[in-house]
């Protein structure tokens, strides 16, 4: 975090309040516009710019921080992960960031089964812990990697677990609080807990409960999933007198949470996933409270026949319905039992008790294909934002709740009013408890759209309450549905609320304009201050309509990419994950180019040296691309943000020396044996400053002989290999053509060509083992080489990369319009021509035409040569699948090309660190040591001396090279040598 020299843009007086936040507090305080910038939204429609950030260390200092807000009047707002749908963890004062410091598991009684916890602990760090003794957390919101308990309580969550294990204030046992006036107090159960409040708060809240039993005791509907609102009715004398429950789903509003004690339950020891089809949404909704017995829910102990989870999903959300059972709509219904015999059994007791309202069910018992499914049911956060035909979709009534038993029937009609409004949104969620999830393609940029949002919400509140429903059935009011609570509860309860409130926090300090007195649910828009006409950008955008205002809107906010230990072939957020800093995820630089969008907190636009300073750690690995449920591409938006923010200036030292690389080794290629060895002597260091390298680098060997060089030796008459070029060219001779052979081209790729040659001399060998009829684009050294234009788009200079990108599709399509696949060698190239190149050149049919055209080694062998058999290696594999193969090309056909041949073992996912030129920046080292680190480092080390490394990208197999001392190589040489029966030509032995 920032210090509080960096003030520019602050409001007046802040710094003042800044100065003694910092004398008073141990942890971080920060006035910088970055800093604010990044906690202005959550995962709402709301964004509110905070004056000030800090980051305590401990209770102490959340009390300091309280009392220095409290004497200048500075409202305070607590956050965890930031993962909040109706707007409560945003705020205009200071923000307490509970992710940095209080994030730790205080104790751990696993023979009583609790847990105390800071509120900055992650759902799934304790999960894991739980799990060592056969435990967990029983609430599972779909954001469990990365939410807070802190945040949790905040919003009394859920999660799809719900029907066995209820909602968070199910498992809140006791609570450490200091309230706005700076009061520290224990919340639990019982008169006892009550009684040793603070006087002034225990005769206040036993006046208030006493003076309207009446209205407590019938004020609120009974349903599983009522979250709106103040749980006042937890502190009747025959609900407990439960303090800790009525404080949970607060929002901040009363207290600062500091510390809480939670119950812990014992989940079945095997779970099977049961997929029932129904024809449609309807028929799913009234058939899902069908299947949950008339048993309360467990409250610690194996949950015996009762399912575990009741989740519904239409297939307007899933899109493709592969592996799913027939039918238009879908419960997931997770069974659990002692052994997976038992939970099977109970599983298929349950299809068979579904009867004839199903349309086909099956049954899931591997539990591969069990998180695979669940996925599916955890990204629709995200992938509910975007409409079929890419129109955007908004939260705000994203969880109302009616009883089971009427979901069917609300269903029905709320699609009516959706259509009756000309809105469009994709329901889904958990069905058992009858609370629904839903995205609306509300229009929240223009006046007309925001009028007919507020219209809808007001018509949807009441047609919740007329279903005899809760406005929040997960994750709080909010801004986004306070307003309506007088529909729901009518203004005496409302007005017994805000009672409450004062009571609790009478100068109104805590987290002001939520639950009580709220502020109007179509205030404070995130889009508000965004441009209105579309930035003049150089990429085209085209799921976004060339709009980059749109591109940045898809970030929102459900933070994927803070997961600190995402799933093991998931790349997206490296940089996150090496630092745990907020900037340095995706959703964190996407928060920064919204704001700088803005104007309002960053106010230097293109030339932000926030948004500059926040990029300059992404690697560019495009992980996000595929890993994001929204498909934020925050690679291109760095290319783009770098071409305009040096615009008309010096660059950094790297982007000369290795954006421009291809250019530089097509230089060298001549006097590759002199540069080699001056690599090795004192000189190199002082090339290294120049040219902006880490010093820790070595200098990679250049060729002694390039790869085109090489073929266009072999292009001898004789020779068995033929160039596509012009014909009868001196410098392209042709083979004789053999028509019989399937013709594909082979792009000899900058790092192939120059620094990897071997690679190349293997693939030619092995594709025409194949059978196939392998051609170049061109060769010579006389004409200028083609380029993909990958290491200019990675450090922004679009307008060579454009020039570039130009010359090699007007090579390229004449010899692609028969259908010819260009087989691309070294994945980022692939990925660049398959991406880059249409977007950046969007004017371009042609480039549309070049890119559909890329298939990588392994998709053209199983494309062209489907009968072809590799040779058998019969060798255990470890090594790094390129994180641009991950996100942009796929890997199934790699997967299915070493099984084939024998290669045993997965693959790291994630990213080698090296990333192109990021890993060899001066200042990036530790970033991408620790990158490395993370999956890949540990698997080689691992491997035994039998091992083939693997790794089709020269960054990956130079990153192993450098840090772990082992040599990769591409599938290809691998092949080659298993053809040969020795090691490919060129190819050193294996170590």
């Amino acid at each position: 975090m920032a210090d509080l020299t960096k003030t520019r843009g602050t409001p007046d007086g802040t710094r003042e309040l800044a100065r003694e936040l910092a004398d008073a507090v141990r942890g971080e305080v920060s006035l910088a516009a970055g800093d604010r910038a990044l906690m202005t939204m959550d995962a709402s429609n709301y964004r509110r710019v905070p004056r000030a950030v800090v980051a305590p260390r401990d209770a102490e200092d959340v009390a300091a921080a309280l009392r220095v807000c409290r004497e200048h009047g500075v409202p305070v707002v607590p956050r965890g992960g930031g993962t909040s749908i109706a707007g409560q963890a945003t705020g205009v004062g200071v923000v307490l960031d509970f992710t940095r410091h209080l994030r730790r598991i205080v104790s751990l009684d696993a023979e009583a089964g609790t847990a105390v916890v800071q509120p900055g602990v992650v759902l799934d760090d304790l999960r894991a812990a739980a799990g060592a003794h056969g435990l967990t957390f029983g609430p599972d919101p779909s954001t469990h990697s990365r939410c807070t308990l802190g945040g949790m309580i905040g919003n009394n969550s859920c999660g799809s677990h719900s029907v066995a294990w209820g909602t968070t204030a199910d498992s809140v046992r006791e609570l450490e609080v200091l309230t706005y006036a700076g009061e520290q107090l224990r919340a639990g159960r019982g008169t006892a807990a009550l009684d040793a409040l603070p006087q002034r708060l225990r005769d206040g809240v036993r006046a208030l409960v006493n003076g309207d039993l009446a209205l407590l005791r019938t004020g609120y509907p009974e349903l599983p999933r009522r979250i709106s609102g103040y749980a006042l009715d937890a502190l009747l004398p025959e609900k407990g007198t439960d303090l800790a429950r009525a404080l949970t789903g607060s929002e901040g509003t009363l207290g600062v949470l500091t510390e809480a004690t939670v119950g812990l339950v014992r989940p079945p020891a095997a779970k099977v996933l049961a997929v029932l089809g129904y024809a449609d949404e309807s028929a799913a909704a009234e058939a899902a409270h069908t299947l949950l017995p008339g048993s309360p829910r467990s409250s610690g102990a194996e949950s015996g026949g009762r399912p575990l989870t009741v989740e519904g999903m239409a297939a307007d959300l899933v899109g493709d319905a592969s592996g799913l059972p027939k039918g238009g709509a879908w419960l997931f219904v997770e069974m659990g039992g002692a052994t997976p015999a038992e939970a099977l059994a109970r599983a298929e007791e349950l299809c068979r008790g579904a009867g004839a309202a199903t349309t086909d069910h099956t049954v899931v018992t591997d539990p591969v294909r069990q998180r695979a499914l669940w996925r599916v049911r955890e990204d629709a956060a995200g992938t509910a934002t975007r409409m079929p035909d890419g129109s955007e979709a908004w939260p705000g009534w994203e969880d109302c709740a009616v009883p089971p038993e009427r979901l069917g029937a609300y269903l029905r009609d709320f699609r009516a009013l959706l259509a009756q409004h000309g809105l469009r949104g994709t329901p889904y969620g958990h069905f058992g408890d009858g609370c629904i999830h839903v995205r609306i393609d509300f229009d929240l940029l223009s006046a007309p759209g925001i009028r007919r949002f507020r219209e809808f919400s007001c018509d949807l509140g009441d047609l919740v309450v007329a279903h005899g429903g809760s406005l929040s059935g997960e994750h709080g009011d909010g801004q986004a549905r306070a307003e309506l609570l007088p529909k729901m509860y009518g203004g005496e309860l409302v007005r017994l609320f805000e009672r409450f409130k004062d009571l609790w926090d009478p100068a109104g300090g805590l987290n002001p304009g939520m639950l009580v007195r709220p502020d109007r649910m179509d205030e404070n828009l995130r889009f508000a201050p965004l441009p209105r006409r579309p930035v003049d950008v150089e990429f085209g955008y085209p799921h976004d309509n060339g709009d980059f205002s749109a591109a940045v809107r898809r970030c929102v906010g459900v933070a994927k990419c803070r997961d600190s230990a995402p799933a093991a072939s998931a790349v997206m957020c490296p940089s996150y994950r090496a630092t745990g800093e907020e900037q340095h995820s995706t959703r964190g630089r996407a928060r920064l180019l919204h704001e700088m969008l803005a104007g309002e907190v960053i106010t230097d636009g293109w030339r932000s040296e926030e948004v500059r300073d926040a990029l300059d750690l992404c690697l560019s690995c495009k992980g996000c691309r595929s890993d994001c449920p929204v498909g934020v591409d925050m690679a291109t938006y760095k290319a783009e943000f770098l071409h305009h923010h040096y615009a008309g200036r010096l660059r950094p030292a790297a982007h000369y020396s290795m954006g421009r690389l291809p250019r530089w080794l097509r230089a060298a290629a001549p006097v590759a044996p002199l540069l080699n060895a001056l690599a090795r002597t004192p000189l190199a260091g002082a090339g290294k400053r120049l040219g902006g390298i880490a010093p820790q680098r070595a200098i990679p060997e250049l060729a002694g002989e390039p790869f085109v060089r090489w073929w266009a030796k072999r292009m001898a008459p004789e020779g068995p290999g033929r160039v596509a070029g012009s014909a009868g060219s001196p410098e392209a001779p042709e083979a004789p053509a053999v028509p019989e052979r399937p013709a594909l081209l082979l792009w000899p790729d900058t790092f192939t060509n120059y620094l990897a040659p071997e690679v190349g001399r293997a693939a030619v060998h092995v594709l025409e083992a194949a059978g196939l009829d392998v051609r170049l684009p061109t060769a010579g050294r006389r004409r200028a080489s083609l380029c993909c234009g990958l290491t200019y788009v990675s450090t922004g200079q679009l307008d060579q990369a454009r020039a570039v990108m130009r010359r090699t599709v007007d090579a390229l399509d004449p010899l692609l319009a028969d259908g010819t696949p260009l087989t691309v060698l070294e994945p980022s190239c692939a990925a660049a021509l398959r991406t880059d190149l249409p977007e950046l050149l969007s004017d371009d049919p042609r480039a549309a035409r070049v890119a559909a055209s890329v298939r990588t080694f392994a998709q053209t062998l199983e494309e062209q040569a489907p009968s072809w058999e590799p040779p058998r290696v019969d060798r255990p594999a470890v090594g790094q699948t390129h994180c641009h193969q991950h996100a942009v090309l796929g890997e199934a056909a790699e997967q299915r090309l070493r099984a084939r041949a024998g290669l045993d073992g997965a693959l790291s996912g994630g990213c080698c660190g090296l990333a192109g030129n990021f890993g060899f920046e001066r200042g990036h080292y530790d970033v991408s040591v620790a990158c490395a680190e993370e999956q890949l480092l540990p698997s080689v080390r691992e491997a035994g001396p039998g091992a083939e490394v693997l790794a089709d990208g020269f960054s990956c197999r130079t990153q192993i090279d450098q840090l772990a001392g082992r040599r990769a190589r591409h599938l290809a040489e691998v092949l080659a040598e298993g053809l040969a029966g020795k090691p490919a030509e060129g190819a050193p032995t294996r170590p």
